[in-house]
């Protein structure tokens, strides 16, 4: 089970030099884009907040489509603190992400649920 978990906190990153040939292109190049996506089914998670942190200081707020996807435009150039929110998953910072004028690239994230904590004891314990 640790092992799943720790894959489905991995993030993925591809050079946006090598774009997917899934995704239409219309020649503009975003600094960060990606999707979100639920680790155990593996399908989009719709309104994720992403916030863009650089030098400590609150950049950018954006939220995923219904296709789980996001995307920064304009960013500054510099070193990012990415972090994924979202009501019932765990919360997923990602740190030292580069941002370079002109260069983009994709993160994909996929969150793990909360598991819900029971903290009363059942009354069965006994």
């Amino acid at each position: 089970m640790l092992i799943a978990a720790v894959s489905c906190s991995m993030l993925t990153f591809a050079n946006a030099n090598d774009p997917d040939p899934m995704e239409p292109t219309n020649g503009k190049k975003d600094d960060v884009n990606g999707t979100v996506l639920s680790c155990e089914f593996k399908k989009p998670l719709k309104d994720v907040s992403i916030t863009a942190i650089l030098s400590s200081k609150k950049e950018m707020v954006v939220f995923t489509d219904e296709e789980g996807n996001y995307v920064f435009d304009e960013l500054k150039p510099g070193t990012y603190k990415f972090v994924f929110e979202k009501t019932g998953y765990k919360k997923i910072t990602k740190d030292k992400i580069v941002v370079k004028t002109d260069e983009a690239f994709q993160l994909k994230v996929e969150m793990i649920e909360e598991e819900d904590i029971d903290l009363m004891p059942s009354p069965f314990h006994f």
